[in-house]
């Protein structure tokens, strides 16, 4: 079994309606609204409390689209699976890489947000306990390392147990705040009237700027939602329980920040002084002061515990949800393979959970404060959110199944929430340069990245798995079309079920094409004796393929030079691929007419040698030799996964090496050989590597044992394609069908 099916094999669904929703509700409660409360104030007033309301309106749109995408594909990944699902593999690539990165930056949010609580909880412990800025550390020193201290805590939490955040943190969290709600709508209740409207008077110190740049900080302090998603392989009963949590979570977070939050700018500041004012002076520790202010010592301390727990519990969760990210993403190869690895006791994705929580440190010791890191964390949110809204239409739009959970009043939710969310997202960039240069920093970092290392085989893998599941063509909008010239209608059954697996039935179109050859002296207008000749193979080749279940299309031209109007239809119908039959291995047919089309069309060039009653369906034994890169492992892995979706096959990887080889090149060969199989089949496979001086000799030999051989063309440069000698020789010695494959260039 591959790795990747192992990993596969190896995550359980086990995450229930509670586990779920404690997620969310880990990752958005407390540890937001207590980092950034105060800095909404400072740049909003009391309408801060408008800006967590919008946000609170903007996060439910968001919501809604997750939990239909994730209904429809319940796996690990949030909206990088949903992206790869409707998107190029390059688009998939980069949202996974911004996903990623928002989940990091998140964490990166709440060990600043812990650092800041933990140091007031050891000084009012042990006052002098860090002693002063010059004899030890500077504040800002401490913050980091106290921020570093809980990184690697729960960096080795995760390793040893796989879970999202600790459900004890979280009733503890949410009790607090419940009990420190209380207590302020008490002392609210008791308050001289007109404290209210006194208190929130100016209502928006600085207009719509202040109230929009509150929401631009602040949005981050509701996601979390979406980490339910991220985790969504491992849930039970998806396409229901990750609605439910979602909106669960959400509901529980709003329930919480407003009241919170009208009473902090309320009896939370001394009468007379402004909330604006005063959070300007304290932002990170403002809940603080404010509880202080209303509660007394009792009120402070309320907030201190279920500062640190929600800091925690939000590190946490989203430490869990960037690993998971990770994990999706090398599973595709558009990260490292071996972050995509799971332990093989504790099943955790070991090398993910590593490289997430690596990343999340350097970035802790780049980022100046939490002020910085929330609207880093805020605009990246906000475009991936925006992303999401936008593969919900798509997937609406192009899918023909529908979704166990359906967004009402499509499109208008999800338009009208990806709009919020880009606007808000452009306004953020505007308003907080840095956090757009954060951003684009991170995306350039990561282009740079995928062309020059994961690229190559990422596309083998995306290309199998369109393979495998011919949906993803639909979703993606894809519409592949196979050129099928036909001369015999004897084996025109054979070449439509070939091209059904390079255009698998109802995603992609097949079109057979008969050219019609006139005479020499033959002019335009006059009848054509052999236009009867060709209907006639044309109509035997659509009933044979009709009788096979295969249902092509047709097509008939007339040209004195057959092979260039096979290359000009290909064109100006832009074929994905060109499927030639090959009757003998003719080689002034091959060198003058073949590979001269091979070498002039855009597209991929199937070609086949087969016996007149050799059947494609009936392939079971498929024999793949590897030489080097020939630039068609794309084309490949779309074949071979055609075959795997269509039944059983044994499939075999074959490397032929001179006699002389010493078993160190053996040895390496056998290693490059299996991981370019574990690419290529999404299944079980066999990996050979033997010695001998005559490789055409050696597949000869072993082509006697299969049922198909799959072998690559030649590229001399992107205009010049050759079948080769030893494919040739292969072609002509041996008895079993050969598929001989050429990339477009």
């Amino acid at each position: 079994m591959s790795s990747l099916a192992a990993a596969d094999s190896a995550q359980e669904r086990s995450i229930g309606l509670l586990r779920a929703t404690g997620i969310g509700v880990g990752a958005i409660v407390g540890g937001g609204i207590l980092a950034l409360a105060g800095v909404a104030y400072a740049h909003a007033g009391p309408a801060a409390i408008v800006a967590f309301a919008l946000n609170g309106v903007i996060a439910v749109l968001t919501a809604l689209s997750f939990a239909e995408m994730s209904s429809v594909f319940p796996e690990s990944g949030g909206t990088y699976a949903f992206a790869k699902k409707v998107l190029s593999l390059e688009a998939a690539f980069t949202i996974g890489w911004v996903v990623w990165f928002a989940s990091i930056v998140a964490g990166v949010l709440y060990a600043l947000g812990f650092a800041a609580y933990a140091a007031i909880l050891i000084e009012q412990l042990w006052p002098g306990a860090l002693g002063a800025p010059t004899d030890w550390l500077t504040p800002r020193q401490m913050e980091v390392f106290l921020a570093m201290a809980a990184t690697v805590a729960f960096t080795f939490s995760l390793l040893r147990k796989s879970t999202g955040g600790g459900q004890w943190a979280t009733a503890g969290k949410v009790i607090l705040f419940a009990v420190l709600i209380a207590g302020g709508l008490w002392v609210l209740g008791g308050s001289p009237a007109g404290t209210i409207a006194g208190q929130l008077s100016p209502f928006l110190p600085r207009g719509a700027f202040g109230l929009f740049e509150a929401m631009g900080y602040t949005f981050i302090a509701l996601q979390g939602f979406d980490l339910i998603a991220a985790v969504g392989g491992e849930v039970r009963d998806p396409a229901r329980t990750i609605p439910r949590a979602m909106l669960l979570s959400l509901a529980a977070a709003l329930a919480i920040y407003l009241p919170l939050l009208l009473i902090i700018a309320t009896v939370g500041v001394p009468a007379g002084q402004s909330i604006t004012a005063a959070s300007a002076a304290q932002p990170e520790t403002m809940v603080a002061v404010a509880a202080r202010n209303f509660l007394g010592p009792v009120g402070f301390w309320l907030v201190i515990v279920a500062a640190i727990l929600s800091m925690l519990s939000a590190l946490q969760a989203n430490l869990f949800a960037a690993s998971r990210v990770a994990l999706s993403m090398a599973r595709d190869r558009t990260l490292p393979h071996v972050l995509g690895r799971l332990h093989d006791r504790r099943a955790t994705p070991v090398a993910a959970i590593l490289t997430s929580a690596v990343t999340l440190a350097i970035i802790l010791l780049a980022v100046p404060d939490v002020a910085a890191a929330g609207a880093a964390a805020s605009l990246i949110f906000l475009i991936s959110f925006a992303l999401t809204h936008w593969t919900n239409i798509l997937a609406r739009l192009r899918g023909s199944r529908r979704a166990p959970f359906h967004v009402p009043w499509f499109p208008l939710i999800p338009a009208t929430g990806g709009l919020a969310c880009v606007g808000l997202a452009v306004f953020q960039g505007i308003s907080v340069p840095s956090a757009g240069v954060v951003a684009a920093l991170w995306l350039a970092i990561g282009g740079v990245l995928f062309l020059s290392l994961f690229a190559r085989r990422a596309r083998i893998v995306d290309a199998g798995a369109e393979a495998l599941d011919p949906r993803l063509v639909q979703l993606r909008g894809r519409n592949p079309l196979v050129l099928v010239p036909i001369a015999n209608p004897a084996n025109a059954a054979v070449m439509v079920a070939i091209a059904n697996a390079l255009a698998p039935p109802a995603f992609g179109r097949v079109l057979l094409l008969s050219v019609v050859v006139p005479p020499q002296a033959w002019r335009p207008g006059e009848p054509l004796p052999r236009l009867l000749d060709v209907q006639a193979v044309l109509g035997g080749a659509l009933a044979a393929s009709f009788a096979a279940g295969l249902a092509p299309e047709a097509l008939t031209t007339v040209s004195a030079h057959p092979w260039t109007e096979i290359t000009r239809v290909a064109r100006i119908h832009r074929c994905e691929s060109l499927l030639l039959g090959l009757t003998s291995v003719n080689e002034e047919v091959i060198g003058t007419q073949i590979e001269n089309t091979m070498s002039q069309v855009d597209c991929d060039v199937v070609v086949l040698r087969a016996k007149q009653d050799w059947q494609f369906s009936e392939v079971r034994r498929v024999l793949v030799p590897v030489g080097g890169r020939g630039g068609h492992d794309v084309l490949l892995a779309r074949l071979l996964g055609s075959l795997c979706r269509t039944g059983a096959r044994e499939i075999t990887f074959l490397r032929v090496l001179p006699q002389g080889a010493s078993d160190l090149v053996v040895a390496g060969a056998r290693r490059l050989l299996t991981r370019f199989a574990v690419d290529q089949v999404p299944g079980p496979s066999r990996v050979e590597v033997v010695r001998n001086d005559s490789i055409s000799a050696e597949i000869t030999r072993r082509a006697a044992a299969s049922d198909l051989v799959i072998l690559g063309s030649q590229r001399l440069g992107r205009r010049q394609k050759l079948l080769g000698d030893m494919a040739l020789r292969v072609a002509r010695d041996s008895s079993c069908a050969i598929i001989l494959i050429s990339r477009r260039g």
